[in-house]
């Protein structure tokens, strides 16, 4: 990690916060566990390294909401045997990032059917360029790319429930889809929420920190008391905490908004240190205090 020290602050976090998947090759993913947690009814959430899996098992088959990274494939497939013997039919990916995007080709040559938004096909299909890490992503093999895409919203009826799949305007990339298993009442947030941290707006994947907040009001608008809320990272959590979280992304944009009305620079905003009551809890993680304001002000307009 002694590479990450030399890079600017927002790059470091970048680079900090994609670094399991850029160091995939070092990873010792036969030292990795994943582990199976009943959720309610049918649906499991499977964690290992990368993105959390939304697993929705029953009379039909297996249904996966992302599926990490190709090397893990045997074990995510073993876990899902575990409370299964049916095959995996379909995987729909929350968005192009290699950590939920990783097992696709294997999963397709297992029989599965890959499914996402339309831009995640765009950028799996053709070099990609994270900006802020100056690093070139080269375009996934066939076999990786979603056979089916959409652009608003589809809808599954597999193991006796109903598996919607909505896009929501850009927000960590500009392919976020979000998961509602309805019966079961179990959210699948992908990246747009995280417990983890900070929120990481991917610019250069045409992300946006307002979509961020409008990702949240999209999901909270279909909770109720007793909805489960899978993050893309972190520990499975309630509509309560998704709320939380969206009413202190809501707080620190309407602090930097007013900062920019007083016509404040950039480094102005930040040394104002306007997350400083939300830092305890959210600034551990990669994105730090001074990262998210810059996400915020970029959403705002600031140049």
């Amino acid at each position: 990690m002694l590479l990450s020290r030399a890079l600017p602050p927002l790059r470091r976090a970048l680079f900090l916060l994609l670094a399991p998947a850029l160091l995939s090759a070092q990873v010792a993913f036969d030292t990795v566990s994943i582990k199976v947690t009943p959720l309610r009814g049918s649906v499991y959430v499977l964690r290992g390294v990368g993105g959390n899996i939304g697993l929705s098992v029953g009379s039909d088959a297996a249904f996966l909401v992302d599926d990490q990274f190709a090397p893990l494939t045997p074990k995510i497939l073993d876990a899902i045997k575990s409370v299964t013997p049916l095959p995996v039919r379909f995987v729909v990916n929350t968005h192009w990032h290699f950590d939920h995007t990783g097992g696709n080709e294997n999963m397709g040559k297992a029989g599965a059917l890959l499914v996402a938004h339309e831009n995640v096909r765009r950028r799996m299909s053709t070099d990609q360029f994270i900006e802020l890490l100056k690093r070139a992503e080269k375009a996934s093999p066939p076999g990786a790319l979603p056979v089916v895409t959409f652009n608003d919203s589809v809808t599954f009826h597999v193991n006796g429930d109903d598996m919607v799949a909505f896009h929501v305007p850009p927000a960590h990339t500009d392919g976020d889809v979000i998961v509602h298993f309805t019966k079961a009442d179990v959210i699948h947030m992908g990246d747009t929420f995280i417990m983890t941290g900070y929120p990481f707006a991917d610019l250069s994947s045409g992300g946006n920190f307002a979509g961020v907040i409008g990702a949240a009001d999209r999901a909270l608008a279909v909770c109720t008391p007793r909805t489960i809320v899978i993050p893309g990272h972190g520990v499975v959590t309630d509509c309560a905490a998704l709320k939380s979280w969206r009413d202190m992304l809501a707080t620190i944009r309407e602090r930097v908004r007013a900062q920019m009305q007083q016509n404040r620079t950039l480094d102005q905003i930040k040394a104002a240190h306007l997350t400083a009551e939300f830092d305890e809890r959210w600034g551990k993680g990669t994105i730090k205090p001074d990262v998210i304001v810059e996400f915020v002000y970029r959403a705002l307009g600031g140049k």
